[in-house]
């Protein structure tokens, strides 16, 4: 089947065809039709299969198609948790509607506001916002939502996991009762069907759910090592496979910093993103990042959930994630589209706990890497690192085991 079945716009397919997207995805095929046909959709799907585009066509047609009622208020929103899967969100949108007219926005905080009131004022169809920046807008009467025909929330069980369902169900308070909702993720729960059943009117459920959680795209394993050695087997990775970007997940913004400082150490340059680096910071390090300047970039979960990569050949898992379902979406980023993908978890003896949820999650072991004493000693004196204080690095990974054993709230 081909984008033009489902009766698109010439213009729409025009960008489609410019993306080099020829057929739909399985998201996309099951998708596309409800939401042309006004329906409330909470659709489940894994990343890296087009969620952003199954619902960005159809919102675009029916843009293209239905004239605007009176004013020049905002005709759909949709709401991201975090500065750069609003670009990335609102970037998508731009390219499928460049030959349409339908003028997209991103709105988030630690930028300048005047361009964006600017934009506001010379009229937008489709607002991609964090909830921040955009009831900062909407207070000081920029943003006019009270016209607003579609909302989707994109990376739902992120958005109320970060606590934004507050501000979600503020915001439903100031728009049309008579609406399209929208609920995208990569997972879900009780509390998000929950939140999504309240929010919407007998939506159209579409989960594309095969029985391996993980792509079969990706081949992922787990390394058991000690906490300590992780910089050299990090170090061996990225020095055997000079072919490829390398994602590194790390816990906190602290060991982000301490990991990449470490790599500098050994000639590795690498990038960091987290929550401390500004939005120029952030947006600079995904660029270089993207454009192969840098092979490693060193994220945390919040900062890089969702953003899409292309050709990252592998994901590390520096640290096992706190949450199961982020162990998903990390080796999600790799192995995307048709390309294959590796991912690689470090486990010390203290991270058994996680690795045992992150198992039960997926419903099964993960293949364990085995290496002999050989192998293992061998990577140690492969690191180039031999002229340090290792004591004072020691004694670092001590305080992060310590505070990563505290009690965690949900």
């Amino acid at each position: 089947m081909q984008f033009s079945a489902f009766g698109l716009h010439s213009t729409i397919l025009r960008g489609l065809d410019e993306m080099n997207f020829r057929r739909p995805t399985d998201i996309q095929y099951k998708a596309i039709r409800p939401i042309l046909a006004g329906d409330d959709v909470l659709a489940i799907a894994q990343t890296g299969t087009g969620k952003t585009a199954a619902f960005a066509i159809p919102i675009i047609q029916k843009l293209v198609t239905r004239r605007r009622t009176a004013g020049r208020g905002i005709r759909c929103v949709v709401m991201e948790p975090t500065h750069e899967l609003a670009h990335q969100t609102c970037e998508v949108f731009r390219a499928i509607g460049r030959h349409t007219g339908v003028k997209a926005l991103a709105l988030y905080g630690g930028s300048q506001q005047d361009p964006q009131i600017e934009a506001l004022r010379e009229g937008v169809d489709v607002l991609v916002a964090t909830p921040g920046r955009l009831f900062d807008m909407v207070a000081q009467g920029h943003a006019v939502i009270d016209g607003i025909e579609t909302l989707v929330l994109d990376e739902a069980d992120h958005m109320l996991d970060l606590g934004f369902i507050r501000d979600i169900r503020d915001l439903m308070k100031r728009i049309p009762r008579r609406r399209q909702t929208l609920f995208f993720s990569a997972t879900i729960d009780a509390d998000i069907k929950r939140v999504a059943y309240s929010l919407t009117v007998r939506p159209i459920n579409i989960r594309i759910s095969p029985k391996n959680m993980v792509s079969r795209n990706v081949t992922h394993s787990v390394l058991h090592i000690t906490m300590d050695e992780k910089r050299a087997f990090l170090e061996r990775i990225y020095k055997e496979h000079d072919d490829c970007r390398i994602l590194v997940f790390v816990r906190t913004k602290v060991r982000a910093e301490r990991v990449t400082k470490a790599m500098a150490r050994v000639g590795i340059e690498a990038a960091s993103i987290h929550g401390d680096k500004t939005n120029a910071e952030r947006a600079s390090a995904l660029e270089s990042f993207r454009s192969g300047r840098v092979r490693m970039l060193i994220a945390t979960d919040i900062s890089a959930r969702g953003i899409d990569i292309p050709a990252v050949g592998f994901v590390v898992n520096y640290d096992l994630p706190d949450m199961p379902e982020n162990y998903v979406h990390r080796v999600g980023r790799t192995g995307r589209g048709m390309d294959k993908g590796y991912a690689v978890s470090f486990c010390a003896p203290e991270d058994e706990p996680e690795l045992e949820s992150i198992e039960q999650y997926l419903g099964g072991r993960i293949d364990e890497v085995r290496l002999t004493r050989e192998e293992y000693e061998s990577t140690l004196d492969f690191s180039a690192e031999n002229d340090n204080d290792w004591q004072a690095l020691l004694d670092n990974e001590e305080r992060d085991s310590r505070q990563r054993r505290k009690p965690r709230r949900r």
